[in-house]
């Protein structure tokens, strides 16, 4: 026997993860997770404003999707109010922003200049302080959105040689979860994913198949994820899918963050292995 007051209460989930003509921004899209999340975005009906400091991949993504380019230096405010005029100029409102923008500088503690610290700062944190400033009031005004940003298991957890990184991505966290909880009472959702490991170009680039091989070996899956795998998530953000979450920080990391650190050893058959 069917329950009939269940059924017809139950929604179209498909339908809540459509975006159909709604306006979203997506900074740092033109390549790997930003490039993926173009496309996730965009197959579920959202118009695009795909914002990169590279005039060239900020167009190849745009042209990819019908979306719109734009170049931008996402740690500037002028830049950033650009952004977000031009989305509402084309979107007539924006409904959405999602922020791939870090990079990780990885050196011992003791090597790290004031510069470098600053710029770690500005690349992760800052362009986030604004874009939830400008974005998230623009939101407000017009009746809510949502925001989606990409943290990371180093703001989780200690990793070797990236305590500038790991510290100001703890910050990024901590602001999506002090914003989420400010803005929620307006309908502005604010959330993250924190990744693991990822085969962006970027990391492709600086590795090599020893050192993704050595990584494997500390992902309970078996491998890194792949940028699309990172969008996913980030498109689930984005979607009404999601539309009781304010403040939260999803780990997306193959399983590292459940794992703590332990010897490989051989327990003899009497043997069992405590903390």
């Amino acid at each position: 026997m069917t329950d009939q007051s269940v059924s017809k209460n139950t929604p179209d989930y498909l339908s809540l993860l459509r975006l159909d003509g709604r306006g979203f921004v997506v900074l740092g899209a033109g390549q790997g997770i930003g490039e993926q999340t173009v496309h996730a975005l965009a197959q579920a009906g959202a118009r695009v404003l795909c914002v990169d400091q590279d005039e060239g991949l900020a167009r190849n993504i745009a042209e990819a999707v019908g979306g719109i380019p734009c170049v931008a230096d996402a740690t500037k405010r002028a830049d950033v109010q650009r952004v977000f005029d031009t989305a509402r100029k084309h979107f007539g409102r924006v409904h959405g922003v999602v922020d791939i923008i870090g990079v990780a500088g990885i050196k011992p503690f003791s090597a790290v200049d004031d510069e470098s610290w600053d710029r770690q700062f500005d690349i992760v944190v800052r362009h986030a302080y604004l874009a939830i400033q400008i974005g998230g009031e623009m939101m407000k005004a017009d009746g809510g959105g949502s925001f989606a940003f990409v943290g990371s298991l180093a703001g989780n957890r200690a990793i070797p040689n990236e305590t500038a990184y790991a510290t100001s991505k703890a910050a990024l966290h901590h602001l999506v979860r002090c914003a989420g909880a400010e803005y929620a009472p307006y309908n502005v959702r604010i959330n993250a994913v924190s990744p693991g490991f990822v085969r962006t170009p970027r990391l492709n680039q600086r590795l090599s198949e020893a050192a993704w091989a050595a990584i494997n070996e500390v992902i309970p899956l078996g491998r890194p994820a792949t940028p699309a795998e990172i969008a996913g998530p980030l498109l689930f953000l984005a979607s009404d899918l999601s539309a009781h979450m304010a403040g939260e920080i999803i780990e997306v990391d193959g399983g590292v963050g459940v794992m703590a650190k332990f010897p490989k050893v051989t327990f003899g058959p009497s043997e069992t292995p405590t903390p």
